[in-house]
């Protein structure tokens, strides 16, 4: 797997510690949020972050 952009960790990080209980194991909700909650317009650049968040909170990926 390639390694994340700094942009996505700092903005996820950001993201989690803002709030905690909001995000999950679902990649899709989490997608949502990000979009709610930031004003990113990029599609790819949301679903990355959604991702690393995703990651984070211990969800299992598919590959």
């Amino acid at each position: 797997m390639a390694i994340k952009p700094a942009y996505v960790k700092k903005t996820g990080t950001i993201l989690m510690e803002r709030y905690p209980k909001a995000f999950g194991h679902d990649f899709e909700h989490n997608k949502e949020l990000v979009t709610e909650l930031t004003n990113i317009e990029s599609k790819g650049v949301r679903n990355r972050i959604a991702g690393y968040i995703t990651r984070k909170e211990g969800a299992e990926v598919p590959a």
